[in-house]
Order: structure tokens, then sequence, then C-alpha cells
């Protein structure tokens, strides 16, 4: 399916052009998705959508461990064990089972070989080999000392012990280090990294190709090609391409801290961290990924942000969902679709993702006419850092602070109210009507709703509510006249915007703090 993309119309050249051609790779996925993503033999997936209305799922969370320092990922090894191995920023990899808890003694320990200075340096990111029941290998993304160099290393359980198979120097800041690991459904090793850090892109790595920063890289590590501890596919998208780093798969990142495939049809989620004005989240079919531009730092989510950095009749994917600060967000961490056996009924399908700082969960879901549902549909637990699975394709979060397992499980709730919207847009005006319906059994006195406007329009004025916009975020609060809402009850509000081309209504909508169904 092809996304939208858009087009600079700006006349600022890059120093370094682009590919006139990009690679296709459709990677048609297969049950070597699973095993990839676990370490071990394949297991069938369930494949099927829910059909549950998003609005009505919740998602909680039940910790089963503590005493964690600072954990930073998780990994399942298909194994029959149902281990969890977790690893910590300082340079461990601690185990834990259900029946036992987390064991004292470190799976692995490289603790000496860790930068652990700053927020976001340290062990960032782990992943199994597709093979890791019989060869005992693990994958390490981590910060290296003595000047924090971002590297990927291979590590034996079986007492070889770490072997380093690329390394990228990040030495101006330590932020941005990016770090995720995953084994795709072609069985290569795609791994992110930063943009370099700092603020706005200062080295302006998130459209050059001749730098690693800032991008998802795509390697084969079952081989080693002369000098290289690893081979470069032959159909990466600029093997070939003069002054290009042949090991980058998608670029135009700044952060991408946390990314997925979805086991059922190969495509990749990502969760792009902003500069402070947007997070986004972004999604990339098979045949969509090889030579994929996201944006940064023409773009930060859907809005420009360096016009210096923008090309004439560029591409840039789109994201697929873009949320303000005044969400109280401040970090995406992306998540994985869920195909589970346990939830499927409810959640089957369906993107989950979170923030660091507003622990909001996020599940979009694809709505079969090119775009995307969306709902915020319950908080995680407060600083989550990653999301794992076991082989089944059950959930499981640590959280940085105070660093704890917390396993994730869904419910079906009844939404406490639904929002019907009209509109009627003219020109660069549209107006928005808003029916609010009380579906809960208790009656509402006093209410708050909040909803995000879409890009480009601007509140105006409004009528039968006192209406605020702080950033994209409005808050309409009740007049005296229709603060009270009975059971079953409506009240109708509504606004006047100018837009900028998007005279859509609002996606999504929260009374007194709970979501509400949507039409």
């Amino acid at each position: 399916m092809r996304r939208r993309r858009w087009t600079a119309l700006l006349l600022l050249a890059l120093s370094l052009p682009l590919a006139p051609v990009m690679a296709s790779a459709a990677a048609n996925a297969t049950d070597t998705a699973n095993a990839n993503a676990t370490g071990g033999p394949a297991r069938p997936r369930q494949a099927e959508t829910s059909s549950v209305p998003l609005a009505e799922v919740r998602a909680t969370t039940t910790q089963v461990a503590s005493g964690l320092r600072r954990p930073m990922a998780i990994a399942a090894p298909d194994d029959g064990s149902g281990r969890l191995f977790i690893a910590e920023k300082r340079g461990t990899v601690r185990v834990y089972h259900p029946d036992t808890g987390v064991a004292a003694t470190p799976l692995i320990d490289i603790t000496a070989r860790i930068d652990e200075s700053g927020n976001e340096r340290g062990l960032l990111a782990m992943a199994l080999a597709p093979d890791f029941a019989e060869s005992r290998e693990l994958y390490l993304a981590y910060t290296a000392l003595p000047d924090g160099a971002v590297t990927l290393a291979r590590y034996g359980l079986d007492g070889t012990g770490l072997e380093v198979l690329l390394s990228q120097e990040h030495a101006e800041y330590n932020n941005h280090n990016g770090g995720e690991l995953a084994f795709g459904p072609d069985g290569h090793l795609y791994w992110s990294i930063g943009d370099g850090g700092g603020a706005g892109d200062p080295l302006d790595t998130g459209q050059r190709l001749d730098t690693l920063l800032g991008k998802i890289l795509r390697l084969d590590v079952a081989r080693s090609c002369g000098d290289l501890a690893y081979c470069v596919p032959e159909d990466n998208p600029f093997v070939g391409v003069e002054g290009a780093r042949e090991e980058i798969w998608a670029y135009g990142l700044r952060n991408p801290w946390r990314f997925s495939f979805d086991h059922a049809d190969g495509s990749l989620w990502i969760g792009d961290v902003g500069q402070g004005r947007w997070e986004e989240i972004d999604h990339l079919a098979p045949g969509e990924q090889a030579g994929a531009n996201l944006g940064w730092s023409c773009y930060e989510g859907l809005q420009v942000f360096d016009e210096a950095q923008c090309a004439p009749g560029a591409d840039y994917t789109e994201p697929v969902l873009t949320y303000s600060p005044y969400t109280h967000g401040c970090s995406v961490i992306g998540g994985r679709v869920y195909h589970g056996e346990r939830f499927a009924d409810l959640v089957g399908g369906t993107y989950i993702a979170t923030d660091y700082c507003s622990s909001t969960v996020w599940a979009l879901r694809e709505d079969g006419r090119g775009g995307y549902l969306q709902a915020e549909i319950g908080e995680m637990p407060t600083q989550v850092t990653a999301f794992g699975e076991t082989p089944e394709g059950e959930f499981y979060v640590v959280n940085d602070l105070p660093g704890g397992l917390h396993r994730v499980s869904f419910e079906r709730v009844e939404p406490a109210c639904r929002i019907d919207a009209e509109t009627n847009a003219w020109g660069r005006g549209v107006t928005v009507d808003l029916t609010i319906t009380n579906t809960a059994t208790t009656p509402v006195d006093g209410w708050t709703l909040t909803f995000p406007l879409p890009l480009g329009q601007s509140l105006t004025s409004d009528w039968s509510t006192t209406a605020t916009q702080t950033g994209d975020i409005v808050t309409a609060t009740n007049a005296n006249h229709n603060a009270a809402i009975k059971p079953g009850g409506s009240v109708t509000i509504g606004y006047l915007a100018t837009h900028t081309g998007d005279a859509s209504a609002p996606a999504r909508f929260s009374l007194n703090g709970e979501p509400c169904a949507v039409g």
C-alpha cells in the first residue's frame, strides 16, 4: 500500500545528491519473521485484525519484577524456557523467569566496554540471532568507551564473548544514539542510529547519505565480506551510489529509538523522537522501505523544520501519526503490532506504542481505506523505554526509573462518551459542530472536552462552550446551560477555525480525561 508522500517545493539543494533510482525490496513476510523476532523456531501467529473499536479497548499493566537498573530492552528466546532477557543501560543482561524472578547473576556483563555518560548513552538494544537456540548468539547495540561511538557487536554465550562488527563515531554530542536492533523477515539485521545529537540536526546528517547517523541500516551478519565483519546485501538501495554508505536502508530520521517489524506482513513501524514540536510514528510496507526518506531535518512531523535541508522534488514519507508536547508527551517509544492469542479479539493487528513522559498508550490500526484509526487507550507505567514480546506474541514493557518489568494486558470497556462531528468548509474556513453523547450510566455534571486540531487549523471562535487552543490542542469547557449531561443525553457545541488545506474534523477526543468513541 502506497503511503502519501510530500514533495518539497523549495529551491535549496543538498550538497550530496539523492540516488536517482532507489532499489525496492519487497520482503515477503513468512513464518521466518517469527523466528527472527524471538531467536528460535517459527511459530504461527494470529494475522486477523480485530474489529473492536479502539475507543472500547483499554491497556493495563501488571508489574512482575523490580530492582532492575535502567532497563533498556527485552528479548525472549523461543526455547521453551519461558525466560526473558533484559538489557540494562550499564552494560548487563539479566534473566527473568516467571517462577523465580530476576536472577542475581547477569547473563552478560560488558560494563567495562560501555560509555554510560549522559542520559542517553549505554547498552541500548539487543536482538537474538534467528538460530539462537543452536548458535547461542546475541547482537548488542551500545555506546562504547572511550569516545561514545555507537557500536554493533555479536556476543556468544558459548564462551566466544564480544565481537565488534561495526562502529560509528558519535563524539560531538551524547544524545540521539538511536540503538534499536531487529532481524527482519528477510533474515538480515536492522539497526537504527540517531542523527548525532544536539538540537536541530547541527551536523546536517539526516539528509546526508555519506554518514550512518540518522539512519536505519540493513546488514547481513551471517557472513563477512573482505575487511568487513558483515556483508552489505546486494539489494540495499544505495549499493553502488557514489558517496553513499551502502549499509543505509532508510534515512531522514532524528532519533529512531525504537522500531519493529509486523510479523504478519513484514511492514516496518518506526517511532522517531521529535525535536520539540512533533513526535511521529511511521509505517512502511515492505515495498516502501528501501531508500525511504522520512524527512528529518527538512521536516519534523508534517511541518517544515529546516528549509535548507529540503531538496527540490525530493520525496519524503509522511508519518501516520504525529502528536505534540501539548499532549504532555516528550519522547515516543515505538512499540509493536499485536499478534498474540490472548487478546487477539481486542487488539489483533493493532500497533501499540507509548511515550516516555506522558505514558499514554497509543493504538493505531489500518482502516482498510489507506488511513489509520487512532486512539489513546490507557497509560503505561512511568518512563517506559522498550516493548518486548514472548514467542507467543504477548507484550511486556520495561521502565527506566525505578526499573521494573511489566506484563501488558488489554480489556474491553464501554466508552464514557461518543462524539459526532459535522463540518462545513469553504475557502480557508471551516465550522465544526460536535455532539457530545454521555454513553455512561452516570450523569456528567461539568465537563472538559479535549481534542487536537488537524495540522494547519487555528481556532477563531466557538459557541455553547469556552474553547482555548494551545499548540494543536483545544480545550473546550461547558457553558452554564449545558454542564449537565444525563446518561444517554447529548449536547452540541461548535467552533470556527481557519485552515491551510485540511478542513477535516479532529480524529480523537477525551471527555474529562476519558477517551470518546468517534462517530
